[in-house]
């Protein structure tokens, strides 16, 4: 049985093997090759921070960290260690919405659950810390899993990385009123 808890430092080595097994494979069908080379080298990747502010959550199954994903009180949207999108302040819980950052399921594993129950802790934690909304910026292959979870796009971005690669996402939200 899959089991979640926070994210340590311990962990990073293990999550960006993950997070770059998942995205290579995962990504398959959505971007080319290219753009996943980039996206594995400047997007997709730990953000310590996360890990360090303790809402980043691994799911374990028979000791094998198997995925992971958190929220943020920052209003950093996305980003990792490789390539810092620098929104260090913390966003206003009355006003803003806090962000879901970071997932990724190792590619046996998908389309199992994890997910949902890293989303289900992003929205309970987000939620006891006063926030009334929560905000992605969605790879192509997770649009489907965050629609599923009640997410709509807000809009259609490009983020054109350092090596000149252009990669699309969604930007997606959603209530955590009832």
């Amino acid at each position: 049985m899959p089991t979640l808890r926070t994210a340590t430092a311990d962990d990073i080595p293990a999550l960006n093997a993950l997070i770059e097994r998942s995205a290579r494979a995962l990504s398959v069908g959505f971007y080319t090759p290219v753009e996943i080379d980039a996206a594995v080298r400047y997007v997709f990747g730990v953000d310590s921070r996360l890990v360090a502010d303790g809402t980043y959550f691994v799911v374990e199954d028979d000791g094998a960290i198997v995925g992971c994903g958190g929220w943020s009180w920052r209003r950093t949207l996305y980003g990792g260690d490789q390539r810092p999108m620098d929104a260090r302040d913390a966003a206003d819980p009355a006003v803003e919405p806090a962000k879901v950052r970071a997932f990724f399921v190792a590619p046996e594993r998908a389309r199992r659950g994890i997910g949902r129950q890293l989303l289900t802790a992003c929205f309970d934690a987000a939620r006891a810390a006063g926030f009334r909304r929560v905000e992605l910026m969605a790879t192509l292959p997770g649009v489907p899993l965050y629609a599923a979870a009640g997410f709509m796009e807000i809009a259609r971005v490009v983020d054109t990385l350092p090596d000149g690669t252009p990669l699309p996402f969604v930007r997606m939200g959603r209530s955590l009123e009832s």
